[in-house]
């Protein structure tokens, strides 16, 4: 719950500060991209995940200067329905492209994702090989984020995943 809390805080404060960034007239194609945007965000925000992703898939290609933030928005929405390995894909080609803040944002998707995916197969009774990978990548990416902008966890949600990623990898028995 406090990592969702915490991704919904990023996402907002990602948001204010890009269309604080840009001039009025560089935000897409007016009333019609805002309205679409709005109806993805509330999709998002009220759980409608599958709703969200549909409509974050039609925006992102219109999106313009606000294409990152979209893509941030629409890894979140793939986190949050479940689809790890794809909200992964997404945050990790956005991490890969980005510095700074944005960078540390996606990281933060990214790891979570990761771990989610570890947790998966963890409870499943299938972990392996592949688990310990995830939990190693998710563990980087949340380091990487908390170097990059540690301000991002202000309630110490990515620390606390990562001692929980430690914890997972010492009972698989991998040593971190």
């Amino acid at each position: 719950m406090r990592i969702f809390i915490f991704i919904n805080f990023l996402l907002a404060s990602t948001m204010i500060l890009g269309l604080a960034a840009c001039e009025p007239e560089m935000i897409s194609s007016g009333n019609d991209f805002q309205r679409k945007y709005s109806t993805a965000r509330r999709a998002l925000e009220a759980g409608n995940y599958d709703s969200a992703i549909r409509s974050y898939e039609a925006l992102i290609p219109n999106s313009g200067p606000l294409e990152p933030r979209l893509r941030l928005e629409y890894a979140h929405a793939l986190l949050r329905a479940g689809r790890f390995d794809e909200a992964t894909q997404v945050a990790n080609s956005l991490a890969a492209g980005s510095s700074g803040s944005a960078r540390a944002a996606a990281l933060a998707v990214s790891g979570t994702a990761q771990h989610e995916s570890a947790l998966v197969d963890i409870r499943g009774g299938t972990a392996g090989a592949s688990t310990v990978t995830l939990l190693r990548a998710a563990d980087a990416a949340l380091s990487e984020m908390l170097v990059l902008d540690a301000g991002m966890d202000p309630l110490g949600t990515m620390a606390s995943r990562r001692s929980e990623i430690a914890q997972d990898l010492k009972r698989l028995g991998a040593v971190n």
